[in-house]
Protein backbone atom coordinates (compact mmCIF):
# COMPACT_ATOMS: atom_id res chain seq x y z
CA UNK A 1 0.00 0.00 0.00
CA UNK A 2 2.96 2.23 -0.52
CA UNK A 3 1.03 4.55 -3.30
CA UNK A 4 -1.70 4.83 -0.86
CA UNK A 5 0.56 6.24 2.10
CA UNK A 6 2.37 8.17 -0.96
CA UNK A 7 -0.64 10.13 -2.45
CA UNK A 8 -2.08 11.05 1.68
CA UNK A 9 1.59 12.62 2.47
CA UNK A 10 3.52 13.27 -0.84
CA UNK A 11 5.79 11.37 -2.57
CA UNK A 12 8.15 14.42 -2.76
CA UNK A 13 9.02 14.11 -6.43
CA UNK A 14 10.10 17.11 -8.20
CA UNK A 15 7.56 18.67 -10.80
CA UNK A 16 8.90 18.51 -14.69
CA UNK A 17 9.09 22.11 -16.28
CA UNK A 18 6.11 21.09 -18.37
CA UNK A 19 4.37 19.32 -15.11
CA UNK A 20 4.80 22.29 -13.42
CA UNK A 21 3.04 24.57 -16.18
CA UNK A 22 0.64 22.25 -16.53
CA UNK A 23 -0.52 22.48 -12.68
CA UNK A 24 -0.34 26.24 -12.84
CA UNK A 25 -3.06 26.15 -15.29
CA UNK A 26 -5.18 23.61 -13.37
CA UNK A 27 -4.95 25.48 -9.76
CA UNK A 28 -6.72 28.27 -11.30
CA UNK A 29 -9.70 28.52 -8.90
CA UNK A 30 -13.34 28.09 -9.93
CA UNK A 31 -14.57 32.25 -10.55
CA UNK A 32 -17.49 30.85 -7.97
CA UNK A 33 -14.73 29.92 -5.20
CA UNK A 34 -12.98 33.10 -5.37
CA UNK A 35 -12.85 35.79 -2.30
CA UNK A 36 -12.80 39.39 -2.74
CA UNK A 37 -12.24 40.57 0.51
CA UNK A 38 -12.70 43.77 2.44
CA UNK A 39 -10.07 45.93 3.04
CA UNK A 40 -7.53 46.58 6.59
CA UNK A 41 -8.74 45.97 10.20
CA UNK A 42 -8.14 49.07 12.41
CA UNK A 43 -5.91 47.49 14.95
CA UNK A 44 -8.60 48.52 18.25
CA UNK A 45 -11.31 45.62 15.83
CA UNK A 46 -9.01 43.20 16.45
CA UNK A 47 -10.70 40.57 18.75
CA UNK A 48 -9.60 38.72 21.68
CA UNK A 49 -7.35 35.57 20.64
CA UNK A 50 -6.22 32.50 22.19
CA UNK A 51 -3.81 29.90 20.06
CA UNK A 52 -4.20 26.48 21.04
CA UNK A 53 -0.98 24.70 20.20
CA UNK A 54 -0.53 21.02 20.98
CA UNK A 55 2.82 19.01 21.70
CA UNK A 56 3.86 15.54 22.07
CA UNK A 57 7.51 15.00 22.37
CA UNK A 58 8.39 17.93 20.55
CA UNK A 59 10.61 19.50 22.33
CA UNK A 60 13.16 20.33 19.37
CA UNK A 61 9.85 22.77 18.22
CA UNK A 62 9.50 24.74 20.18
CA UNK A 63 11.72 27.75 20.33
CA UNK A 64 11.38 28.51 16.69
CA UNK A 65 7.30 28.30 17.45
CA UNK A 66 7.41 30.80 20.35
CA UNK A 67 10.06 32.80 19.13
CA UNK A 68 7.93 33.41 16.04
CA UNK A 69 4.87 34.02 17.95
CA UNK A 70 6.76 36.60 20.04
CA UNK A 71 7.07 38.89 16.91
CA UNK A 72 3.52 38.92 16.03
CA UNK A 73 2.14 42.49 15.36
CA UNK A 74 -1.15 41.63 17.25
CA UNK A 75 -1.93 43.46 20.37
CA UNK A 76 -0.70 41.74 23.51
CA UNK A 77 -3.49 42.17 25.75
CA UNK A 78 -5.83 40.56 23.22
CA UNK A 79 -3.47 37.63 22.55
CA UNK A 80 -2.96 34.89 25.34
CA UNK A 81 -1.08 30.74 23.90
CA UNK A 82 -2.00 27.72 25.32
CA UNK A 83 0.13 25.09 25.33
CA UNK A 84 -1.68 21.37 25.80
CA UNK A 85 0.85 18.69 26.52
CA UNK A 86 0.03 15.24 25.64
CA UNK A 87 1.75 13.00 28.02
CA UNK A 88 5.68 14.21 26.31
CA UNK A 89 8.77 12.61 28.22
CA UNK A 90 11.44 14.61 26.37
CA UNK A 91 11.94 17.30 28.63
CA UNK A 92 9.11 19.39 26.98
CA UNK A 93 6.67 20.07 29.80
CA UNK A 94 10.19 21.57 32.01
CA UNK A 95 11.54 23.13 28.80
CA UNK A 96 7.62 25.15 29.03
CA UNK A 97 8.02 25.99 32.44
CA UNK A 98 11.71 27.49 32.38
CA UNK A 99 11.62 29.27 28.61
CA UNK A 100 7.74 30.34 27.71
CA UNK A 101 6.72 30.38 31.27
CA UNK A 102 3.82 33.55 29.44
CA UNK A 103 2.41 30.38 27.95
CA UNK A 104 -0.61 28.95 29.19
CA UNK A 105 0.19 25.64 30.38
CA UNK A 106 -2.31 21.92 30.15
CA UNK A 107 -0.23 18.86 30.65
CA UNK A 108 -2.22 15.52 30.42
CA UNK A 109 -0.77 12.73 31.74
CA UNK A 110 -0.87 10.82 28.48
CA UNK A 111 -1.71 11.51 24.77
CA UNK A 112 -5.08 12.11 24.01
CA UNK A 113 -4.96 13.04 20.68
CA UNK A 114 -5.31 15.83 18.65
CA UNK A 115 -9.68 16.33 18.70
CA UNK A 116 -9.36 16.21 22.46
CA UNK A 117 -6.18 18.15 22.44
CA UNK A 118 -7.41 21.10 21.08
CA UNK A 119 -11.02 20.96 22.78
CA UNK A 120 -9.08 21.40 25.71
CA UNK A 121 -7.67 24.16 24.73
CA UNK A 122 -10.34 26.11 23.32
CA UNK A 123 -12.33 24.68 27.30
CA UNK A 124 -8.97 26.64 28.08
CA UNK A 125 -9.65 30.11 26.47
CA UNK A 126 -13.22 31.21 28.02
CA UNK A 127 -12.85 35.03 26.66
CA UNK A 128 -11.38 34.16 23.38
CA UNK A 129 -13.61 35.75 20.21
CA UNK A 130 -11.51 33.61 18.16
CA UNK A 131 -9.90 29.90 18.66
CA UNK A 132 -6.32 29.45 16.67
CA UNK A 133 -5.35 26.25 16.34
CA UNK A 134 -1.28 25.66 15.08
CA UNK A 135 1.17 23.09 15.01
CA UNK A 136 3.69 23.02 16.90
CA UNK A 137 5.97 22.17 14.23
CA UNK A 138 5.70 25.80 12.75
CA UNK A 139 7.01 29.55 12.52
CA UNK A 140 4.87 32.39 11.74
CA UNK A 141 4.99 35.91 9.93
CA UNK A 142 4.85 38.64 11.84
CA UNK A 143 0.93 39.46 10.17
CA UNK A 144 -0.15 36.04 10.07
CA UNK A 145 -2.35 36.35 13.18
CA UNK A 146 -3.81 39.61 11.52
CA UNK A 147 -4.37 38.49 8.18
CA UNK A 148 -5.97 35.37 9.53
CA UNK A 149 -8.40 36.88 11.46
CA UNK A 150 -9.52 39.85 9.53
CA UNK A 151 -12.26 37.92 7.57
CA UNK A 152 -13.55 37.00 10.84
CA UNK A 153 -13.71 40.40 11.60
CA UNK A 154 -14.95 41.48 8.55
CA UNK A 155 -18.00 38.45 8.41
CA UNK A 156 -16.89 37.44 5.50
CA UNK A 157 -16.61 34.09 6.93
CA UNK A 158 -16.50 32.11 10.39
CA UNK A 159 -12.96 30.37 9.78
CA UNK A 160 -9.70 30.69 8.08
CA UNK A 161 -6.76 28.83 6.79
CA UNK A 162 -3.18 30.19 6.07
CA UNK A 163 -0.81 29.63 3.80
CA UNK A 164 1.13 26.56 4.78
CA UNK A 165 4.62 26.76 3.21
CA UNK A 166 7.74 23.79 4.03
CA UNK A 167 10.36 24.94 6.43
CA UNK A 168 12.37 26.10 3.63
CA UNK A 169 10.12 27.66 1.68
CA UNK A 170 10.29 26.45 -1.63
CA UNK A 171 7.28 24.69 -1.99
CA UNK A 172 3.80 24.61 -0.64
CA UNK A 173 2.17 22.51 2.15
CA UNK A 174 -1.58 24.03 2.42
CA UNK A 175 -3.67 26.42 -0.09
CA UNK A 176 -6.62 25.61 1.01
CA UNK A 177 -8.43 22.04 0.88
CA UNK A 178 -10.67 19.58 -0.71
CA UNK A 179 -11.72 15.95 -0.43
CA UNK A 180 -13.35 13.13 -2.89
CA UNK A 181 -16.31 11.44 -2.67
CA UNK A 182 -15.37 9.09 -0.20
CA UNK A 183 -13.83 11.25 2.27
CA UNK A 184 -10.20 11.60 1.44
CA UNK A 185 -9.12 14.88 2.42
CA UNK A 186 -6.62 17.25 -0.45
CA UNK A 187 -4.24 19.78 0.97
CA UNK A 188 -4.44 22.18 -2.22
CA UNK A 189 -1.23 22.86 -3.50
CA UNK A 190 1.04 19.86 -1.59
CA UNK A 191 4.53 20.41 -2.60
CA UNK A 192 4.04 22.49 -4.88
CA UNK A 193 6.18 25.67 -6.12
CA UNK A 194 4.87 28.92 -5.80
CA UNK A 195 2.47 30.45 -8.50
CA UNK A 196 -0.45 33.56 -8.30
CA UNK A 197 -2.94 30.83 -8.01
CA UNK A 198 -2.16 30.12 -4.67
CA UNK A 199 -2.16 33.86 -3.92
CA UNK A 200 -6.03 34.37 -4.64
CA UNK A 201 -8.58 34.10 -1.75
CA UNK A 202 -10.73 30.91 -2.07
CA UNK A 203 -13.66 29.07 -0.50
CA UNK A 204 -11.90 26.20 0.79
CA UNK A 205 -14.06 23.43 2.52
CA UNK A 206 -11.91 22.63 5.53
CA UNK A 207 -9.28 24.99 7.12
CA UNK A 208 -6.35 22.57 8.12
CA UNK A 209 -5.81 22.18 11.81
CA UNK A 210 -2.50 23.25 11.48
CA UNK A 211 -2.77 26.68 11.36
CA UNK A 212 -6.72 28.10 11.11
CA UNK A 213 -8.69 30.39 12.99
CA UNK A 214 -12.33 30.21 14.12
CA UNK A 215 -15.40 32.02 15.53
CA UNK A 216 -15.09 30.57 19.69
CA UNK A 217 -18.74 30.92 19.70
CA UNK A 218 -19.52 28.73 16.58
CA UNK A 219 -16.76 26.63 17.08
CA UNK A 220 -18.81 25.42 20.34
CA UNK A 221 -22.23 25.87 19.11
CA UNK A 222 -21.49 22.95 16.52
CA UNK A 223 -19.64 20.73 18.92
CA UNK A 224 -15.54 21.43 17.67
CA UNK A 225 -13.07 18.68 16.73
CA UNK A 226 -14.38 15.58 17.08
CA UNK A 227 -13.14 13.80 19.58
CA UNK A 228 -13.85 10.20 18.62
CA UNK A 229 -11.22 10.68 15.63
CA UNK A 230 -8.19 11.11 17.75
CA UNK A 231 -6.01 12.42 15.02
CA UNK A 232 -6.49 13.13 11.31
CA UNK A 233 -9.47 14.16 9.41
CA UNK A 234 -10.86 16.08 12.69
CA UNK A 235 -9.95 19.10 10.89
CA UNK A 236 -12.27 18.15 7.29
CA UNK A 237 -14.65 16.95 9.06
CA UNK A 238 -15.09 20.43 11.36
CA UNK A 239 -15.13 21.97 7.83
CA UNK A 240 -17.25 19.84 6.10
CA UNK A 241 -19.87 20.26 9.04
CA UNK A 242 -19.09 24.00 9.33
CA UNK A 243 -20.89 24.64 5.95
CA UNK A 244 -23.57 21.86 6.43
CA UNK A 245 -24.21 24.64 9.18
CA UNK A 246 -24.55 27.21 6.87
CA UNK A 247 -21.37 28.99 7.46
CA UNK A 248 -17.97 29.85 5.40
CA UNK A 249 -14.39 28.87 5.45
CA UNK A 250 -11.66 31.31 3.73
CA UNK A 251 -7.99 30.41 2.88
CA UNK A 252 -6.05 33.44 3.63
CA UNK A 253 -3.31 33.75 1.52
CA UNK A 254 -1.52 36.73 2.75
CA UNK A 255 -1.05 34.72 6.40
CA UNK A 256 1.56 32.93 5.53
CA UNK A 257 3.47 30.21 7.85
CA UNK A 258 6.32 27.65 7.57
CA UNK A 259 5.94 24.20 8.48
CA UNK A 260 8.52 21.56 9.88
CA UNK A 261 6.44 18.28 8.96
CA UNK A 262 7.08 16.47 12.29
CA UNK A 263 7.18 12.75 12.67
CA UNK A 264 5.21 12.09 15.32
CA UNK A 265 3.18 9.67 13.39
CA UNK A 266 6.21 7.85 11.89
CA UNK A 267 7.68 6.78 15.68
CA UNK A 268 4.00 4.62 15.84
CA UNK A 269 3.51 1.69 15.14
CA UNK A 270 1.94 1.97 10.86
CA UNK A 271 -1.52 0.15 11.78
CA UNK A 272 -2.18 2.22 14.57
CA UNK A 273 -1.82 5.50 11.72
CA UNK A 274 -3.68 3.08 9.17
CA UNK A 275 -6.31 2.54 11.58
CA UNK A 276 -7.36 6.12 11.60
CA UNK A 277 -6.43 7.47 8.34
CA UNK A 278 -9.16 4.64 7.10
CA UNK A 279 -11.56 5.13 9.28
CA UNK A 280 -11.74 8.43 10.05
CA UNK A 281 -12.83 9.67 6.56
CA UNK A 282 -15.59 7.06 6.25
CA UNK A 283 -16.85 8.58 9.94
CA UNK A 284 -16.89 11.94 8.33
CA UNK A 285 -18.81 10.79 5.35
CA UNK A 286 -21.46 8.68 7.58
CA UNK A 287 -22.28 12.12 9.66
CA UNK A 288 -22.29 14.63 6.98
CA UNK A 289 -24.00 13.54 3.97
CA UNK A 290 -27.69 14.21 3.87
CA UNK A 291 -29.81 11.22 3.89
CA UNK A 292 -30.33 10.74 0.35
CA UNK A 293 -26.45 11.33 -0.84
CA UNK A 294 -25.11 8.89 2.39
CA UNK A 295 -27.53 6.20 0.45
CA UNK A 296 -25.46 6.90 -3.02
CA UNK A 297 -22.50 7.09 -1.98
CA UNK A 298 -21.97 4.35 0.64
CA UNK A 299 -22.36 1.19 -0.82
CA UNK A 300 -18.94 2.76 -3.31
CA UNK A 301 -17.66 3.95 0.14
CA UNK A 302 -17.54 0.03 1.86
CA UNK A 303 -16.63 -1.37 -2.02
CA UNK A 304 -13.59 0.67 -2.13
CA UNK A 305 -12.62 0.26 1.19
CA UNK A 306 -12.49 -3.72 1.25
CA UNK A 307 -10.96 -3.66 -2.15
CA UNK A 308 -7.83 -1.46 -0.25
CA UNK A 309 -7.81 -3.90 2.44
CA UNK A 310 -7.77 -6.87 0.12
CA UNK A 311 -4.97 -4.75 -1.47
CA UNK A 312 -2.81 -4.69 1.75
CA UNK A 313 -3.80 -8.08 2.96
CA UNK A 314 -1.36 -10.59 1.75
CA UNK A 315 -3.92 -12.76 0.92
CA UNK A 316 -3.84 -13.12 -3.39
CA UNK A 317 -0.59 -15.25 -1.98
CA UNK A 318 -3.09 -17.42 -0.87
CA UNK A 319 -5.76 -17.26 -2.93
CA UNK A 320 -5.93 -21.04 -4.47
CA UNK A 321 -6.05 -22.45 -0.54
CA UNK A 322 -9.87 -21.15 -0.13
CA UNK A 323 -10.61 -22.56 -3.94
CA UNK A 324 -12.99 -25.25 -4.15
CA UNK A 325 -11.96 -25.80 -8.35
CA UNK A 326 -7.99 -26.66 -6.48
CA UNK A 327 -9.11 -28.27 -3.80
CA UNK A 328 -8.19 -32.19 -2.82
CA UNK A 329 -10.13 -34.63 -5.14
CA UNK A 330 -12.82 -36.33 -3.27
CA UNK A 331 -11.75 -39.68 -4.81
CA UNK A 332 -8.48 -39.55 -3.19
CA UNK A 333 -7.21 -41.52 -0.51
CA UNK A 334 -9.61 -41.59 2.79
CA UNK A 335 -6.30 -41.43 4.92
CA UNK A 336 -4.97 -38.81 3.32
CA UNK A 337 -8.22 -37.12 3.52
CA UNK A 338 -8.10 -37.68 7.41
CA UNK A 339 -4.81 -36.32 7.47
CA UNK A 340 -5.65 -33.00 5.83
CA UNK A 341 -8.83 -32.89 7.88
CA UNK A 342 -6.47 -32.91 11.13
CA UNK A 343 -4.35 -30.79 9.99
CA UNK A 344 -7.40 -28.47 9.45
CA UNK A 345 -8.73 -29.14 12.65
CA UNK A 346 -5.50 -27.50 15.25
CA UNK A 347 -4.39 -25.00 12.26
CA UNK A 348 -7.46 -23.12 11.36
CA UNK A 349 -6.15 -19.72 11.23
CA UNK A 350 -3.99 -17.78 8.07
CA UNK A 351 -1.61 -14.94 8.54
CA UNK A 352 -3.09 -11.55 7.23
CA UNK A 353 -0.70 -8.22 7.24
CA UNK A 354 -1.55 -6.07 10.07
CA UNK A 355 -2.66 -2.93 7.81
CA UNK A 356 -5.24 -4.92 6.31
CA UNK A 357 -6.33 -6.19 9.90
CA UNK A 358 -5.78 -2.68 11.06
CA UNK A 359 -8.40 -2.02 8.13
CA UNK A 360 -10.79 -4.84 9.82
CA UNK A 361 -11.04 -3.27 12.95
CA UNK A 362 -11.20 0.47 11.70
CA UNK A 363 -14.53 -0.46 9.62
CA UNK A 364 -16.06 -2.45 12.44
CA UNK A 365 -15.40 0.86 14.74
CA UNK A 366 -18.48 1.40 12.31
CA UNK A 367 -20.56 -1.55 11.42
CA UNK A 368 -20.44 -2.43 15.12
CA UNK A 369 -21.56 0.53 16.58
CA UNK A 370 -23.96 1.10 14.43
CA UNK A 371 -26.79 2.95 16.37
CA UNK A 372 -24.15 5.16 18.18
CA UNK A 373 -22.78 6.87 15.23
CA UNK A 374 -26.34 6.92 14.03
CA UNK A 375 -27.26 8.79 16.89
CA UNK A 376 -23.79 10.93 16.34
CA UNK A 377 -25.30 11.50 12.79
CA UNK A 378 -28.61 12.85 13.78
CA UNK A 379 -26.85 15.79 15.78
CA UNK A 380 -24.67 16.43 12.92
CA UNK A 381 -27.77 16.64 10.57
CA UNK A 382 -29.92 18.67 12.81
CA UNK A 383 -27.08 21.25 12.57
CA UNK A 384 -27.46 21.66 8.78
CA UNK A 385 -28.59 24.96 7.41
CA UNK A 386 -27.05 24.32 4.12
CA UNK A 387 -28.13 21.61 1.04
CA UNK A 388 -25.20 19.24 0.16
CA UNK A 389 -25.87 20.00 -3.64
CA UNK A 390 -24.06 23.59 -2.50
CA UNK A 391 -21.08 21.71 -0.85
CA UNK A 392 -19.78 19.73 -3.50
CA UNK A 393 -18.27 22.20 -5.28
CA UNK A 394 -16.36 22.82 -2.38
CA UNK A 395 -14.51 19.05 -2.79
CA UNK A 396 -12.50 20.22 -5.76
CA UNK A 397 -11.69 16.66 -6.85
CA UNK A 398 -14.41 14.58 -5.51
CA UNK A 399 -13.45 12.05 -8.53
CA UNK A 400 -9.66 11.49 -6.69
CA UNK A 401 -8.72 7.97 -7.41
CA UNK A 402 -6.42 7.07 -4.40
CA UNK A 403 -4.88 3.91 -5.33
CA UNK A 404 -3.83 3.08 -9.11
CA UNK A 405 -3.78 -0.75 -9.16
CA UNK A 406 -6.26 -1.98 -11.67
CA UNK A 407 -8.98 -3.60 -9.73
CA UNK A 408 -9.64 -0.76 -7.44
CA UNK A 409 -9.84 1.92 -10.76
CA UNK A 410 -11.54 -0.52 -12.50
CA UNK A 411 -13.97 -0.92 -9.21
CA UNK A 412 -14.05 3.09 -8.53
CA UNK A 413 -15.06 3.56 -12.34
CA UNK A 414 -17.69 1.01 -12.21
CA UNK A 415 -19.35 1.90 -9.11
CA UNK A 416 -19.41 5.61 -9.93
CA UNK A 417 -21.22 5.05 -12.98
CA UNK A 418 -23.86 2.30 -11.76
CA UNK A 419 -24.36 4.48 -8.06
CA UNK A 420 -24.89 8.03 -10.61
CA UNK A 421 -21.92 9.28 -8.74
CA UNK A 422 -20.91 10.66 -11.74
CA UNK A 423 -23.81 13.20 -11.93
CA UNK A 424 -24.21 14.00 -8.50
CA UNK A 425 -20.62 15.52 -7.94
CA UNK A 426 -19.30 17.87 -9.91
CA UNK A 427 -16.18 17.24 -12.08
CA UNK A 428 -12.79 17.51 -10.94
CA UNK A 429 -10.88 21.04 -10.73
CA UNK A 430 -7.58 20.12 -9.14
CA UNK A 431 -5.08 18.05 -10.23
CA UNK A 432 -4.03 14.80 -8.50
CA UNK A 433 -1.85 15.06 -5.24
CA UNK A 434 1.66 14.74 -5.86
Amino acid sequence: MKDFFKKLVGSGAKPTVAAAAQNALSFQPPQHLIVRPGGPIPVAQLPRVSIVILNLNGRHHLQPCFESLQQLDYPKDRLEVVLVDNGSDDGSVEEMRAKHAWVKLHVNERNLGFSVGCNQGAELSPKAEVLVFLNNDMRVAKTWLSELVAPLVRKECIATTAKMWSWDGKVLNSAGGGMNFHGLGIQRGYNEPPQPAFDVPIKTLFACGGAMAMDAEVFRRIGGFDGEFFAYYEDVDLGWRTWLAGYEVHYVPTSECWHHHSSTSRRLPIETVRLIQVRNPVLACFKNYDDSNLRAVLPAIMGLFVRRMWMGSGLHEKDAEFRIEQATNPASSMFRRMVEKAQARFDDTIEVKRIAAADLVAINDLLGNWDHWMQRRAGVQALRRRPDAEIFALFQKPHWCIEGERGYMELQKGMTSFQGLDQLFPADNLPAPR
